[in-house]
């Protein structure tokens, strides 16, 4: 009787080619998306101008590029900023990829499961780098005030 009743887990491979395919064009798309959001932002204030005639929304390079967990994996954004000649405190914000947004809602939503599957919070990085990538940032608990 050596019959053996443990299952070996393999760990998910980490360069899986068809993920990376799939995080490449998930982040052409959103960033194709937030350059139409812009676009629109834009012509939207474009009856705006400065004393000297000039357009006073326009566009001011981007913010600094940022990492967002998704399904995919960690996917790189850069959001346009722009620039108010008029001083009337005209920002853009995406509606897609607000300020602070560090994960998708499904990835927010997940945390807690991980949880009710007993797996301790201290867990988490390694659980997220194997299903996020291993560029999954560390997962850090809210402390709860008081």
């Amino acid at each position: 009787m050596t019959e053996c009743n443990v299952i070996t887990l393999n760990k998910p491979e980490q360069n899986d080619p068809l993920q990376e395919v799939l995080r490449e064009g998930a982040r052409k798309m959103l960033a194709a998306a937030i350059e139409a959001e812009i676009a629109i932002f834009i012509k939207q204030h474009s009856a705006l101008q400065t004393d000297e005639g000039k357009a006073a929304v326009v566009r001011n390079g981007y913010l600094p590029q940022r990492p967002i967990q998704t399904g995919l994996g960690g996917i790189d954004v850069n959001v346009p900023k722009v620039r108010d000649r008029s001083c009337t405190g005209i920002k853009f914000n995406s509606s897609l990829v607000p300020p602070y947004l560090k994960r998708t809602r499904k990835i927010e939503e997940f945390l807690p499961w991980l949880s009710l599957r007993c797996i301790s919070t201290g867990d988490f990085s390694e659980t997220l780098k194997h299903l996020l990538g291993p560029d999954a940032r560390d997962y850090q608990r809210p402390r709860s005030a008081g």
